[in-house]
């Protein structure tokens, strides 16, 4: 894939179906020359199996996230990195239903998947992965992610820009070469900002090297919330979709993100 131009990266699913579909649609619509997803197409939303289909009728490659690693390894949890009881209580919740409601062809698919995978962007070399380029469910955020760190994972990894996701934020940092880290961000909830829409990103080369566009996709949320309650999932996941505002998955947060949210 030397030749491409204009990349979409799609992070965190979460079974978000509904949004997928639409982020797909306004991709193409901006003339993207590939869309990838990096990982974790399944947790926190109804019907996992229809993203998947999704992205296979689509064509789209990806790479595994933490959760296609459980799921195909018939794992007992999510392996999502969490520390916090809470956190990983409703992680659990999750997994469980998750893990239920995939069908055993797609888990196999999802070993096939690669933990990673490299792209050539102009003149830009790129790694994708899930967490980090160290492990594939280390949260890189904005706030604690020092430059000197990034540089030196660039540095270990040939690489100079790492195109990750895994935490939901969506968030760059990059030098004045344009070497750095961008975080897609998720299209499986809303980035804890008070808003329904969620986000997707486009990395495009041009004259002035590689740049950055983190799309906001609306999509049909009242309609995703319902399937959520009659599928049975935590009421605490249906609020995060209705309001925009995180109440699970919190105590992972650094301060300087935590203190934007509501809770």
């Amino acid at each position: 894939m030397r030749d491409v131009t204009r990349v979409a990266f799609l992070g965190g699913i979460y079974s978000n179906y509904l949004a997928l579909d639409a982020a797909i649609r306004a991709a193409k619509a901006r003339g993207v020359d590939a869309i990838w997803a990096l990982g974790d197409f399944g947790a926190f939303g109804p019907h996992p199996d229809r993203s998947v289909e999704l992205l296979r009728e689509h064509d789209i490659p990806g790479i595994q996230g933490n959760y296609e690693e459980s799921l195909s390894s018939n794992a007992e949890d999510c392996h999502c990195g969490y520390t916090d009881p809470r956190d990983n209580h409703y992680a659990q919740i999750s997994y469980d239903y998750t893990f239920a409601k995939t069908s055993a062809a797609y888990k196999q698919w999802m070993g096939t998947l690669p933990k990673q995978a490299r792209l050539e962007l102009g003149d830009q070399r790129l790694l994708l992965c899930h967490g980090s380029p160290r492990q594939i469910n280390e949260f890189l955020w904005e706030s604690n992610t020092p430059t000197p760190f990034i540089d030196r994972m660039l540095d270990a990894n040939d690489a100079d820009l790492i195109v990750c996701t895994h935490t939901g934020i969506h968030w760059q940092r990059r030098d004045d070469r344009g070497r750095g880290v961008v975080n897609v961000g998720a299209l499986g909830r809303p980035a804890n900002d008070g808003r329904t829409n969620v986000w997707f990103a486009i990395l495009t080369s041009g004259p002035h090297g590689v740049q950055t566009e983190f799309v906001p996709v609306e999509y049909d949320h009242e309609r995703l919330a319902r399937e959520m309650t009659e599928e049975g999932l935590p009421d605490e996941f249906v609020e995060t979709i209705r309001t925009g505002w995180w109440t699970t998955c919190l105590e992972i947060l650094p301060a300087k993100e935590r203190a934007r949210g509501q809770f």
